[in-house]
């Protein structure tokens, strides 16, 4: 996950689509069970503080392992840096959380 995403202040898309695999197995994690939620914490790269937690949707059934979220709710209302995204992902309240992180990188809008 070393690309940068690029996004502007203020706005609420562009919408991510995230594939989540189990590197071991080398297959899709199954996201499927209705009780499986996956988040990501928005942060100041290099902070301590949890600006916003992102709800993510299953793109199909989550057998795939494909999420995708956006920044609706005023997410990206920051001021302009360098932001990362932790994905956490709960079964049924037992927490995984992915090793690498995203990397985001806000301009200011005109």
């Amino acid at each position: 996950m070393a690309d940068t995403i690029k996004l502007v202040k203020g706005d609420e898309l562009p919408q991510i689509t995230l594939t989540l695999t189990d590197d071991v197995a080398n297959a899709a994690l199954d996201l499927s069970a209705t009780t499986t939620i996956v988040t990501i914490k928005f942060r100041l790269k290099g902070g301590t503080s949890t600006l916003s937690t992102i709800s993510t949707s299953k793109l199909t059934t989550g057998a795939d392992g494909k999420v995708f979220f956006n920044f609706a709710g005023g997410v990206l209302d920051v001021d302009p840096g360098e932001y990362e995204g932790e994905i956490n992902i709960s079964y049924n309240g037992t927490i995984q959380t992915v090793y690498d992180t995203l990397n985001f990188r806000v301009r200011d809008n005109f």
